[in-house]
């Protein structure tokens, strides 16, 4: 079966929740060969909250793309490629989507596998309420609004600063069922133009699981939101994992 290798679209709503991890406790979850990327002395995980519209192959006509809300776990990290040179990017534990055919098509036609979710999202100009149950029970749930700046006590000292941490994590190695093998996926926006939001409830079991994160060990930091953003997604090479070491940091349901 002949794969992609771009699929373009609008990211319609972009939210990333962000949470600070003690870098001890990331460590151990992460690949041979990743290391956590750290603001101001902590790990920074979270989940990435994104609705696509107009997905399509590139030379399919925008009028008949596919539109989808989906979830990715993730840890913003460094991998020393086989040069020995750093490489910012991010590490997807798991991915989840309302959508059958980015469920179908994800590690067949495009990197990506994707467990199935049902969503609930109430998006409005000034706000977004969001709501998610994963096929396995994994639950996340958003209540948020509009910000002029980022919450006191953010690891990040200004919102330029959270800006150009996360605009450097464009490449995303996601796991696999494989196990050894993860997908590897660039996102390329025409612009990155994020802004703040205030939180007043969240909620990840994947986070409140206290096997995975220690009680003290994870706390939530911020969230950003961009909206309406041209993109195009571009397959790069699988990364091939040491047979024998698990993932600790997993799951694909």
């Amino acid at each position: 079966m002949t794969g992609l290798d771009r699929v373009r679209g609008t990211i319609r709503r972009r939210i990333l929740v962000n949470f600070r991890v003690d870098p001890d406790v990331m460590r151990r979850m992460l690949p041979p060969g990743f290391e956590p990327k750290l603001a101001h002395g902590y790990a920074i995980a979270g989940i990435c909250l994104i609705r696509l519209e107009h997905e399509r192959p590139s030379w399919v006509p925008w009028t008949i793309g596919a539109s989808s809300e989906n979830a990715a776990h993730r840890v913003a990290v460094y991998r020393l490629d086989r040069r020995g040179v750093r490489e910012e990017s991010v590490y997807i534990a798991r991915r989840d989507s309302d959508s059958a055919l980015n469920r179908w098509a994800g590690g067949r036609l495009f990197p990506g596998e994707h467990g199935p979710a049902c969503f609930v999202v109430r998006d409005e100009p000034a706000s977004v309420r969001l709501d998610m149950r994963a096929a396995d029970g994994l639950q996340v749930g958003l209540r948020a609004r509009d910000a002029a700046s980022l919450p006191a006590g953010s690891s990040f000292a200004s919102l330029d600063e959270a800006s150009a941490f996360f605009r450097g994590g464009a490449l995303g190695y996601s796991v696999t069922r494989a196990r050894s093998r993860l997908d590897a996926l660039y996102l390329d926006t025409t612009t990155w133009d994020v802004a703040p939001l205030q939180v007043d409830w969240v909620q990840s079991t994947f986070f409140e699981n206290v096997t995975r994160f220690p009680l003290g060990s994870v706390e939530f930091d911020c969230a950003l939101i961009m909206r309406d953003i041209p993109h195009v997604w571009r397959r790069e090479a699988d990364l091939h994992l040491h047979e024998g070491r698990p993932l600790g940091y997993a799951g694909i349901s």
